[in-house]
């Protein structure tokens, strides 16, 4: 089957061929994107309002910091008036061995990816989803679908999240509240793959030991976003949707951990 097309960087797609009715979420809505760094989510902003034709409000924030999330909820609620998709998305991670992992480090992580998620999802609850329902799609990873090397902080941290996500479902759905997770395996062109697998791994798109032998791309990513976020996926909760070729299932964990280069990092 043939790849969808995608883009180098962080760019968007010059043209589209719609998989789904274009005006399936108008596949370019209104959006806020938030980072700790402002001029990244600038750039974005203008990349995304320049491809979509829709507005994109960008802002600086740390979702280890509940008043500034708070601020940022507000402040986007005050631009659109309502929030009907949340993607968390926020991340850290390093190679490490498990041996040579700091305290604080593992910490960190942990801080980022989980505690940072149910930070902005709980906020989010309480300033509009619990009186309007709303769709939560958290993006997550493999890691937790078996062992690897190097990862116990980033396998950990997405595991809870994971976790997170089947409870939330449950208890925030009588209040129509959709929360599923997705989980991408390696995936081309992005910063993720370019941290962890090296340079050499970057450059590729070949994956021999995938079923599919290939890797995944962004616009993959991005349709199996949209079909948990849109209506098409209306009776869809609690679920993570492994988007990976599928990697994680296949055996031979050398294989798999032939993607990163040890080159270990341990930030304090």
């Amino acid at each position: 089957m043939e790849q969808p097309p995608d883009v180098e960087e962080d760019n968007c797609l010059p043209d589209y061929r719609y998989l789904f009715c274009p005006d399936l979420l108008q596949h370019g809505c209104q959006t806020v994107i938030v980072s700790r760094s402002l001029p990244r989510v600038l750039t974005a902003a203008k990349k995304l309002a320049a491809a979509t034709g829709q507005c994109c409000l960008p802002i600086s924030m740390d979702v280890r910091d509940t008043p500034a999330i708070m601020a940022a909820v507000d402040q986007a609620l005050k631009k659109f008036g309502k929030i009907d998709i949340l993607i968390n998305c926020a991340a850290g991670n390093f190679l490490c061995p498990a041996s040579a992992l700091s305290f604080n480090a593992f910490k960190t992580v942990v801080e980022i990816d989980t505690i940072g998620t149910f930070n902005v999802t709980r906020v989010l609850y309480e300033k509009f989803f619990q009186d309007h329902g709303g769709v939560i799609v958290n993006i997550t990873a493999t890691l937790s679908l078996r062992g690897q090397v190097l990862q116990v902080h980033a396998g950990s941290a997405k595991a809870a999240v994971d976790a997170m996500t089947r409870h939330l479902a449950v208890e925030w759905g009588p209040r129509n509240i959709r929360v599923n997770s997705l989980a991408p395996g390696p995936i081309s062109g992005t910063e993720g793959l370019r941290r962890l697998g090296g340079i050499q791994a970057s450059l590729s798109k070949e994956l021999p030991h995938s079923p599919l032998q290939r890797m995944g791309n962004k616009t993959e990513i991005a349709h199996s976003a949209l079909y948990l976020a849109s209506p098409l996926a209306s009776y869809v909760t609690g679920i993570m949707l492994v988007v990976d070729g599928p990697f994680a299932q296949k055996k031979g964990q050398g294989k798999q951990q032939s993607l990163m280069i040890p080159n270990p990092r341990n930030p304090d």
